[in-house]
């Protein structure tokens, strides 16, 4: 555990020690990193006063810097902390969460630009030794997964041989955003390309394998190491966005998860489905808490894709009305 050095070291101790006897290892090791920057803000400003005052919680928000959703989140732990301070009868100023922007806008690839990433992908040749000397081999699979299923990269890597179902085409998604399951099925094309990626890794019959494996089978593929590969193919590929706006994400990995969310969209379109009807089912599947959560994934850039724009505007206009208040 971290050794927390400020006034409140023994109540972040504790409080600590409760997170970790109640949440996933992710949370617990987010709400750490936090309250460690507090921890060194109050050391920092030579805090001498359990009592926490205002200006010392917003001095130390001020310092916080990132996307709006990311502060929210972090100045969200700290709540809980300073809340927390008054079982000990400690006076601590509890600050409003920060309002977060909804201007985030997403790279989504063409179709010419994954077939080229597709392309490189599938032709990679093995590095030099190294702890995970299949990567070349893995790559191509998590890509398809990704793309095929709309699954975060975190989701895609936790995956075991346990967790998947080759007969019905369906993965079983323990580990996810939120600490919630999931079923995903799978398109059939989709699960026979699975099938055959396991046949060739002689990973049937083993069922706490994870699937994508280093030389160890029981542990998975670092996601360094794959955001590595991926940023080398797109480097290849001459694929990046010109003229990069502040709020809008660069090709990445996560960007296929919004390609699978715009084709869905699209597909929908296409064969005659409102796109309103469509959205309850590829939330759930997508895995999120709430249609607004859905919302950021009908975002793409009108430069791009301008004939699609203006229908999904119409559409997104329906579904999610501006309001000329807070809520």
């Amino acid at each position: 555990m971290i050794q927390f050095k400020s006034v409140l070291k023994d109540e972040i101790t504790e409080f600590m020690l409760l997170r970790k006897s109640s949440k996933s290892k992710s949370t617990y090791d987010h709400d750490q990193c936090t309250l460690k920057l507090f921890d060194e803000y109050l050391c920092y400003i030579n805090c001498d006063d359990k009592n926490i005052a205002e200006a010392q919680v917003t001095g130390w928000i001020g310092t916080l810097t990132g996307k709006s959703s990311s502060i929210a989140n972090v100045v969200i732990v700290v709540r809980l902390f300073l809340t927390h301070l008054k079982s000990y009868g400690i006076n601590a100023y509890i600050p409003p969460i920060p309002k977060v922007s909804d201007d985030y806008i997403p790279y989504i690839f063409s179709d010419d630009e994954m077939k080229l990433i597709f392309s490189i992908a599938d032709n990679l040749q093995s590095s030099k030794p190294r702890k995970n000397t299949l990567i070349y081999m893995e790559l191509p699979m998590i890509l398809r997964l990704m793309y095929g299923c709309g699954l975060r990269i975190g989701e895609t890597l936790s995956l075991k041989m346990k967790d998947v179902d080759l007969n019905i085409g369906v993965l079983t998604l323990k580990y996810t955003k939120g600490n919630k399951q999931r079923l995903v099925p799978m398109h059939p094309s989709l699960t026979e390309i699975l099938r055959r990626y396991c046949m060739a890794m002689g990973m049937i019959g083993y069922p706490k394998a994870y699937l994508f494996l280093t030389a160890d089978s029981m542990e998975p593929v670092r996601l360094y190491n794959v955001q590595h590969k991926v940023h080398s193919i797109l480097e290849q590929c001459d694929i990046f966005l010109h003229g990069r706006k502040k709020h809008q994400r660069g090709p990445c990995l996560h960007c296929l998860r919004h390609v699978f969310a715009f084709k869905s969209f699209a597909n929908a379109e296409k064969t005659g489905r409102r796109v309103d009807d469509v959205i309850p089912y590829l939330s759930i599947y997508l895995g999120h808490d709430s249609l607004k959560e859905t919302e950021k994934y009908l975002k793409f850039s009108s430069e791009m894709f301008p004939d699609a724009m203006e229908l999904f505007d119409c559409y997104t206009a329906q579904i999610f009305p501006e309001v000329n208040f807070d809520e």
